[in-house]
């Protein structure tokens, strides 16, 4: 019998709740599948939390804003790990969703199209 664990709700709570400006626009053209795909928000992947997850193409999003400037290393890590698990990660800046949130959705499209047609 596979080992369960319980996720993380709480954390995940905690992180929708306190979402950045940029994930909150973002996530007004996620929800309710407008970009083509059911993305969820802050759910946890393995020991990682993503900002946003297609759990049915294997997609994740992420935003990053001031902080990952500080630590290319620990993204580098962790997009490995998702690569390695079969995970496909989009990364955009807060800035591009907050300047641009038209151009980061169309990219999504773009990718959610091309994996539909892998598949």
């Amino acid at each position: 019998m596979p080992d369960w664990k319980r996720r993380n709700t709480d954390r995940a709570r905690t992180l929708r709740r306190e979402a950045t400006p940029a994930e909150r626009l973002l996530w007004q053209h996620l929800a309710r599948s407008q970009a083509g795909a059911k993305f969820s928000r802050q759910m946890p992947v393995g020991p990682f939390f993503a900002d946003f997850l297609c759990r049915e193409l294997k997609l994740v999003v992420e935003l990053d804003g001031f902080s990952h400037d500080f630590r290319p290393e620990a993204d580098a890590g962790r997009d490995a790990w998702m690569a390695a698990e079969g995970y496909r990660v989009l990364r955009f800046t807060n800035r591009d969703v907050l300047e641009n949130a038209e151009g980061v959705v169309m990219a999504i499209r773009k990718e959610v199209q091309g994996l539909k047609k892998q598949g």
